[in-house]
């Protein structure tokens, strides 16, 4: 990008429609917070881009996150919600000697793309803009502000369905709620809008109309995609964002070569990525960030939680879990396992009904268990972290393993079997 940018992201507001005490913009997606979702895409336009989040509901929550988990963010507050471009306006203090431009977003808005967001700086940039406004079309835009453009294709004002007329109300362009900024040029703008309307309140897409009367140029930027805009104020709405942001993540691995079964049962982050000719089965699962290399076969009924590393040829089979876990290639973990903390090499055969015993629920403290190259592990076993299973060892059924065992080393240490005699028929006998 030729000029530096920095990002306001709003995410004061309750979301009462929630219906939760939680803070609607820390509600999840794929165990992903919305404003996580929203922040992702905006740090990804920029090694260095800095964001200024406007918190107001819960601020201690949303900001207790913010700095567990960003490093190039700042917060500010809005201590009382009047509008958003009150809320906008609250990051003035930290921008008074930017001179760059600003991208103005939404916390809740957690499909946009970096993809898109690169689009419209560079159209803002090409087209010699001041304050470009991300728009686009829907069949039916009820709910959302329209756009009204002049002759030239400028915007002029942005009409809100509650003051449109019949005939606005046909127009099918809408405002997304982001906007580009030559932020030396906007700026002032904030510290004049008012809020003379019936909410008492002080909006945002004033600033088209204060750009306009101050001879700035505003223009439009059509992004094809209306699904990136949609925005959650509910629970119902973020259902459909997960529907949506899961659906378009299906689509994009099917095009790149990978055989998703059904589409309907199938989840799968937009954080991770599978390569060419891996196959998906029903009702799989994976969340967080993973990686899934070739010839890969994943489910059905498959679980990863995040962090996984799937090497070449390895099958994750039927009521399998994994959790921060690598696994090499030509690696079988079959049937009804629970495999966490865990570096698993090549050509490996994980037996049904394997348990990693990775937790100390007393300390707290999770362990890795490290299984070598060739190791074969009996159905109904249980791996104590932290242990070491070398090379081409042999872990017998129904073992509990402790300790560390050699290469080509047979590891058994189930009880002896016991038979009583006669015991059903001696049983039968005294009833």
């Amino acid at each position: 990008m030729e000029k530096e940018v920095k990002a306001i992201i709003l995410a004061a507001g309750k979301g009462t429609r929630m219906k939760s005490t939680q803070p609607k913009v820390l509600h999840k997606i794929f165990d992903k917070p919305l404003l996580s979702w929203v922040l992702d895409s905006i740090s990804a336009l920029s090694k260095k881009i800095e964001s200024i989040v406007v918190i107001g509901h819960s601020a201690h929550e949303v900001e207790d996150y913010l700095n567990k988990n960003y490093k190039y963010v700042k917060t500010t507050l809005q201590k009382e919600q009047l509008g958003t471009g009150h809320a906008a306006a609250q990051a003035l203090p930290l921008l008074s000697d930017f001179k760059g431009l600003v991208i103005i977003t939404c916390g809740d808005t957690p499909l946009v793309t970096t993809k898109s967001l690169r689009s419209l700086i560079k159209y803002h940039i090409e087209n010699y803009s001041d304050l470009t406004v991300m728009t686009t079309v829907f069949d039916n835009p009820c709910g959302y502000g329209r756009i009204i453009r002049n002759t030239k294709g400028e915007i002029i004002k942005i009409v809100e369905e509650k003051d449109a007329s019949e005939s606005i109300k046909e127009i099918e362009e809408v405002n997304t709620g982001i906007y580009c900024l030559e932020w030396s040029k906007i700026k002032k703008a904030f510290s004049e809008l008012r809020n003379n309307n019936s909410q008492g309140e002080y909006y945002l897409t004033d600033i088209i109309k204060w750009a306009r009367d101050n001879s700035l140029k505003v223009l439009g930027y059509k992004n094809p995609d209306n699904r990136e805009m949609y925005g959650v104020n509910s629970r119902i709405d973020l259902a459909q964002a997960f529907d949506m942001m899961n659906q378009r993540h299906l689509d994009e691995l099917m095009v790149k070569g990978v055989t998703i079964y059904d589409r309907h049962s199938t989840y799968i982050s937009p954080e991770t990525t599978i390569c060419e000719d891996s196959v998906i089965f029903p009702n799989t699962y994976i969340e967080g960030k993973n990686y899934i290399a070739t010839c890969c076969k994943i489910g059905p009924m498959a679980h990863l939680r995040g962090n996984c590393e799937i090497g070449e040829g390895s099958k994750i089979g039927n009521f399998v879990e994994l959790k921060n876990a690598k696994v090499a290639k030509k690696t079988n973990v079959c049937h009804l396992s629970y495999i966490g903390d865990a570096k698993i090499g090549s050509n490996v055969n994980i037996g049904a009904g394997t348990i990693f015993a990775n937790y100390n629920s007393i300390t707290k403290e999770k362990k890795t268990s490290v299984i070598a190259d060739g190791v074969s592990i009996g159905s109904n076993s249980v791996i104590v972290a932290p242990v070491e299973l070398k090379e081409d060892s042999f872990v017998g059924a129904l073992s509990c393993v402790t300790k560390d065992v050699e290469a080509d080393s047979l590891v058994i240490n189930r009880a002896p079997i016991k038979e009583i005699k006669n015991w059903v028929k001696n049983k039968k006998e005294k009833i």
